[in-house]
């Protein structure tokens, strides 16, 4: 069964991200994902002031499971507005495209993605995230 969890343990964290090889960022939150007992992926991200920056959402080296990783993916996104952040942003290195584009974020003609609003898209209430 597929679980999205916080980390809680920044040494935890440490490890993870050398399972995705990517760089642990001591001042992140981080989301991982699992499928029983099997470590699919994880993401780190930061709240700043007016928005939350997804630094990173990537799978494990040799794990490709996309579904996965869109829910991690959108759970972060849960997250972010559960905290009463209406803006998500996301590094342009932080996921393939394919998985940043599925979880709401569109290019700007710069190449960088675009923030993503977040008012509605968890409650229904916003007729373009319906």
């Amino acid at each position: 069964m597929l679980e999205i969890k916080p980390i809680q343990s920044k040494s935890i964290q440490k490890a993870l991200c050398e399972k995705c090889s990517i760089s642990y960022i001591e001042d992140a939150f981080a989301y991982s994902t699992y499928d029983g007992d099997c470590f699919l992926g994880m993401s780190q991200f930061t709240i700043e002031s007016g928005y939350a920056l997804i630094k990173n959402l990537a799978s494990a080296d040799g794990v490709e499971d996309f579904e996965a990783m869109f829910i991690l993916g959108r759970a972060v996104l849960n997250f972010i507005d559960l905290c009463s952040v209406s803006t998500a942003k996301i590094k342009k290195d932080a996921s393939e495209e394919r998985l940043a584009r599925a979880i709401g974020f569109k290019r700007g003609e710069d190449g960088e993605y675009l923030p993503l609003s977040l008012i509605g898209m968890f409650d229904a209430k916003c007729p373009s995230h319906k």
